[in-house]
């Protein structure tokens, strides 16, 4: 069997061929945040990645975003480079002045991320494009925003600008991703295509599993990852499992309801939320992990679930697109459909160690098939095929 690390080496010499074929020399890339962002999560990791190695592969890279408060306004990032034009919102129409004035999109192509509300770069990039769309926001509208507003959002996203982006290429994250924006969006499938998000070489077995069971979650902390289904499945769990411990990681504005869940459920205790945590600390709750849960109401894969997996622990998540992809369902967890199939299938891991060990061998397993210089081959060449004249394919 080919490993992970030869499979990342033959993705990097192809990806750098690639560039010196196509001669994809100069990419501009629109997204709302960056990863300096304190909001940043899936997405602005996810670009990261893949913008590092294709800057590592000789493409001059410039990522346009919004502003971060008291951070500069340009900087260097792992060979590519990060201009920050404007405002939270304010960004999206300077974008469009700055594309119009000259400032951007005129090198060999340009990417946009959708991450909710779109930059229209169909209306002022005239240079080939692509369009990184994780998933559907849908229903998150009305979690975020007042009910005007999420109607607004609702509409823009789901009527207006769809057949906008009907004749660019869309790179999305998993199949069950890319069945949602055909059937939502009304996108045609072999405009769509599929490029999954790889694992950080970083995340692998080690150490020792707690004495106790320790249960993990990953994310921001906003309406759309549920983490109140989280503290409330912990809460029923701990009745059957005393020494239960449980861990929620990350940073975000729903911080305050969700300590207040926890001091109403008497879980003070067992049920930490640190924050952000750096990479060793990270790692290490990976490793030591019984479980990783997901509770997420929309994802476009779930990137926490890979990386745990790489460590060697399982996931139980919820039954949605991207989590349908991210986890081979008896294989390397288990997916659930309500708060109580959350609880029902994680106590079975927690009290089953043979259960537990065999799910366990499945993450790895299947952690391996993923690679960011792979993600980053596939990305590269959607926009390759638009630069070329060819009209790609769907995945």
């Amino acid at each position: 069997m080919i490993g992970i690390d030869q499979l990342s080496q033959d993705a990097s010499a192809t990806l750098r061929d690639l560039v010196e074929s196509s001669g994809t020399r100069r990419v501009d890339v629109v997204a709302w945040r960056d990863l300096d962002d304190p909001e940043a999560g899936g997405s602005e990791l996810h670009a990261h990645e893949i913008l590092s190695r294709w800057a590592a592969a000789g493409v001059d890279v410039r990522l346009w975003t919004s502003r971060v408060d008291g951070a500069a306004r340009q900087v260097e990032r792992t060979g590519y480079r990060v201009t920050r034009r404007a405002g939270r919102y304010a960004v999206f129409a300077a974008t469009g002045l700055d594309a119009l004035r000259g400032r951007l999109g005129t090198g060999d192509g340009v990417v946009e991320i959708w991450n909710g509300m779109p930059f229209f770069s169909p209306l002022w990039a005239r240079r080939p494009r692509i369009v990184f769309l994780h998933h559907v926001h849908a229903e998150m509208w009305g979690m975020v925003l007042p009910e005007r507003l999420a109607r607004i959002g609702s509409a823009i996203e789901l009527n207006l600008a769809p057949p906008l982006y009907r004749g660019d290429r869309v790179v999305t994250l998993s199949e069950s991703s890319k069945r949602e924006i055909v059937e939502r969006l009304g996108f045609r499938p072999d405009r769509v295509s599929v490029a999954p998000p790889g694992v950080e070489g970083r995340f692998t077995p080690g150490g020792t599993k707690t004495t106790d069971p320790l249960v993990v979650t990953v994310g921001r902390l906003v309406p759309v990852k549920r983490f109140d289904w989280f503290i409330d499945a912990m809460a029923k769990l701990r009745a059957d499992h005393p020494r239960l411990e449980a861990v929620v990681v990350g940073e975000g504005y729903e911080r305050p309801a969700l300590e207040a869940r926890v001091r109403a459920a008497g879980a003070g205790d067992w049920l930490k939320l640190p924050g952000r945590v750096d990479d060793a600390d990270l790692l290490a709750l990976y490793r030591r992990a019984w479980l990783l849960v997901s509770t997420s109401s929309h994802e476009g894969w779930g990137m926490t679930i890979t990386e745990a997996a790489a460590c060697g622990t399982p996931a139980v998540a919820t039954r949605i697109a991207g989590h349908e992809d991210a986890i081979v369902d008896g294989v390397s967890g288990t997916l659930a459909d309500t708060m109580e199939d959350v609880v029902t299938a994680a106590g079975a891991v927690l009290a089953d160690d043979e259960l537990r060990a065999r799910l366990s061998q499945g993450a790895i397993e299947t952690s391996r098939r993923f690679s960011w210089e792979a993600t980053a081959l596939q990305a590269l060449r959607a926009l390759t095929d638009q630069t070329q004249g060819r009209p790609g394919r769907g995945d």
